[in-house]
């Protein structure tokens, strides 16, 4: 009996009938009008069923269940009613999406029916959605854990990136955010399809064989055929997959996308990932965007006025060294961030510098750690918790 069902209808006696009936059997809450009832269910939500009597005062069925529809959409809707005519039902059905009708006055056993009917198909809505949920988290961290053992410099690159989007999506506000954090920590995962000696190659510096550039140019390409086998994350597959794309309609991929037709995601992506390669050059975060203005055509110019005033906010430059807490590795924690890269005294990285630990990264550490000294001490944020193993 832990979901609750609402009952609304403005018969005080019928109220009453029902909750003397059902209060044994279902979690019950009741109210006398189309506005209480919807009082009810935001201060005391979620409600698994809601069954709403069509003729009230005020507001009638067709009015609540609509606002349900649109504020709770998980929440099964009922409707009671002695008039139950092609047009009420039309509009119920296409305002509401009632689940079942009711006929007035109804027998208290086919009521107990129906209730268990709407709780059953509850169930079976927020189960679907929580096993979506928990496959889609599972196979997001799975593929950045892979990114991480991998090539742990684009994994970190993508934390550092996610970051930035994170401070833009909360600027402007944008709908699923999670879609845009998530694509901006997976932007890279193509470079698993990568051979680890060309991407040492590229970042050496050293000059590349067209072959060569062809295999990184299409690293977006290979990124989204990744994440296009993941339920829920085709916008995500497609802001990684244009990527790269200019404003006008240039760059990859090769096709006659241009402007407004290029995912807002992928617009998006295209100036952080330019600002974290300007910066990466040393190039001051001010003069970086100065410099991005002069690059016409490259941009969408309404996400790159949001990023100045995004950045100034949200991204101030400081010192790792003089706002972080320095630690051995031996006391390093899963959910840590780390400021400053994690390397070994040979100078291989382990860690990139504003990267979140993760189990895999700490096991990776643990393995490194057995071979070659790692430099010490290490900067973390201050705030992240030190225990001692």
């Amino acid at each position: 009996m832990n979901e609750k069902i609402l009952f609304i209808d403005d018969d005080t006696n019928l109220l009453a009938a029902v909750r003397r009936n059902l209060r044994l059997k279902f979690n019950l809450v009741t109210a006398p009008s189309g506005e209480a009832g919807l009082a009810q269910l935001a201060s005391d939500g979620p409600f698994a069923v809601v069954i709403v009597d069509m003729q009230m005062p005020g507001m009638n069925g067709v009015e609540v269940l609509t606002e349900v529809q649109q504020r709770y959409p998980e929440t099964i809707r009922l409707m009671l009613t002695g008039n139950a005519d092609q047009q009420t039902a039309v509009e119920a059905v296409n305002k509401g999406r009632v689940f079942q009708f009711l006929n007035k006055p109804c027998p208290m056993d086919m009521l107990i029916l129906a209730l268990h009917s709407g709780l059953r198909q509850y169930r079976l809505v927020t189960g679907e959605r929580e096993l979506l949920e928990k496959t889609l988290s599972g196979s997001v961290k799975m593929l950045a854990d892979v990114l991480s053992l991998v090539d742990p410099l684009s994994f970190g690159y993508g934390e550092k990136l996610c970051s930035y989007m994170q401070a833009y999506v909360r600027s402007v506000a944008l709908e699923d955010p999670w879609e845009f954090e998530i694509a901006a920590r997976l932007s890279q995962i193509g470079m698993v399809t990568v051979p680890p000696a060309l991407v040492e190659k590229r970042r050496a510096g050293q000059e590349l064989t067209k072959g060569e550039q062809d295999i990184l140019e299409r690293v977006p390409q290979a990124g989204t055929d990744l994440l296009g086998n993941i339920p829920r994350l085709e916008s995500v597959a497609r802001a990684v997959l244009y990527q790269r794309k200019h404003y006008d309609g240039s760059g990859f991929p090769a096709n006659n996308v241009r402007g407004e037709e290029i995912p807002i995601g992928g617009r998006i992506l295209k100036v952080l990932i330019d600002l974290l390669e300007l910066e990466a050059q040393k190039t001051p975060k001010a003069d970086a965007l100065r410099i991005m203005q002069q690059r016409m055509g490259w941009y969408d110019p309404r996400v790159l006025d949001a990023t100045f005033a995004c950045f100034d906010i949200y991204l101030p430059d400081v010192s790792a060294k003089t706002q972080g807490q320095a630690i051995t590795a031996k006391d390093l924690q899963v959910g840590q961030v780390v400021l400053t890269n994690v390397q070994t005294e040979s100078g291989k990285i382990i860690i990139l510098a504003r990267s979140q630990v993760t189990p895999v990264l700490l096991v990776r550490l643990e393995n490194y750690a057995r071979f070659s000294p790692i430099q010490e001490p290490i900067y973390i944020e201050p705030q992240a918790p030190i225990k001692t193993r």
